[in-house]
């Protein structure tokens, strides 16, 4: 039996003879909660998966081997890159969105999964990775910081979040992905959950053999959306003349490739995972200059023995050690971020003790934690 089916084992046998099925936001590109996903497609290979929008192109084999149901938003020419300004619309796609019927509906949401409608009899458990995003929090980094914007698009956030409060109660369990975000759901839902944190891969992200990297470049691996703060790192590399390699893609990327013009920083697209990997291996320090609900990128690095540069706020305060692992920065400003950079290059850190570290979050301590959780729903 492989590591895969180890994993997938621990998660599956947890459920027994349950015919399960999953949910998810959206499926338009492979981030951290696709990630996550993942973990349950290869546990239940038999689930139908529920989403609002389905981009077959732009996912895993691993998801795509599964049949996919979507709501009527799917059928909108390009809604894979509009899908936020249809946002008003989102809780009538929920509606619309079939789940296939079952005995235990596994979401993973952000977004509205959470609020998808389970089969008479069956018990719903959501790994939430926070509360509505666009409605609680960084109203201004999705929506910017317009006046006019702002009175025509608050009323329909304060709907939004009444909806989404009113149905949180359609879940039977929320597994939270960090303290931050255990925090939330206590705030805006009035409601305990369990906590499980998402699994880091390391057995794909590993050390070079001789623990020295050989790169003098720090890293940014993110979603090019506005509330990661990348602009911040750009902004400061390339007025100090440092090497900064960033990968990933959004819609922030020609505004940070203009910031970069010229300029010391590299503005690398989407790459492949092994190419990837190789610059988290070799990289001088990985760069978190955004406020996350947990942060797969940072264990990601650590794994690979590399130390982090992280704002001092949200799930980095759960994952990162600072003086161990990495340090951090406390206000979003480039004078901080400056000197956080100038202090983690002065550290002699140990490639062996931060791999150690991400080790706490393996797949294996994932998959027990979920395993946990249903079992627990399960026998209520």
């Amino acid at each position: 039996m492989n590591q895969d089916e180890k994993i997938s084992k621990i998660i599956s046998s947890a459920a027994g003879e349950k015919r399960v099925a999953l949910g998810h936001d959206w499926l338009t590109g492979m981030r951290g909660g696709e990630r996550v996903l993942e973990f349950f497609c290869k546990a239940f290979p038999e689930a139908e998966i529920s989403t609002l929008i389905y981009n077959q192109k732009a996912m895993s084999d691993c998801i795509n081997a599964h049949k996919v149901n979507t709501s009527f938003l799917n059928k909108i020419p390009g809604i894979e890159k509009t899908y936020r300004n249809f946002l008003p619309f989102m809780p009538a796609a929920a509606r619309s969105t079939k789940v296939n019927d079952a005995d235990l509906l596994i979401t993973t949401s952000h977004c509205v999964a959470k609020s998808f409608r389970k089969p008479k009899g069956c018990k719903h458990i959501c790994v939430i990775f926070t509360p509505m995003r666009y409605a609680w929090t960084f109203f201004e980094e999705y929506f910017g910081k317009s006046k006019i914007k702002g009175m025509l698009i608050k009323p329909l956030l304060a709907w939004l979040r009444k909806w989404d409060k009113a149905t949180a109660p359609r879940v039977d369990m929320y597994v939270a992905i960090s303290k931050h975000v255990a925090k939330r759901i206590h705030d805006f839902y009035g409601m305990d959950c369990e906590i499980v944190y998402p699994a880091v891969d390391t057995y794909r992200c590993t050390p070079i053999p001789d623990l020295k990297p050989k790169g003098d470049y720090a890293l940014i691996v993110s979603a090019l959306v506005p509330y990661k703060r990348v602009d911040l790192a750009v902004r400061l590399f390339a007025r100090k003349g440092w090497k900064l390699k960033v990968v990933g893609v959004g819609g922030g990327l020609k505004e940070l490739q203009k910031l970069a013009e010229g300029s010391s920083v590299e503005i690398l697209g989407s790459l492949p995972d092994e190419e990837v990997l190789e610059l988290y291996r070799n990289c001088t320090m990985l760069l978190f200059p955004g406020e996350e609900d947990y942060g797969i990128v940072p264990l990601e690095a650590q794994a690979c023995g590399r130390p982090v540069v992280a704002y001092g706020k949200g799930g980095a305060l759960e994952t990162v050690v600072d003086g161990v692992t990495g340090v951090f920065f406390n206000e979003q400003t480039e004078e901080a971020l400056e000197e956080a950079v100038e202090r983690c290059s002065k550290v002699d850190f140990d490639p062996a003790v931060i791999r150690a570290h991400a080790e706490k979050f393996g797949p294996e301590q994932f998959a027990e934690g979920m395993a946990r959780c249903i079992k627990k729903l399960l026998a209520e």
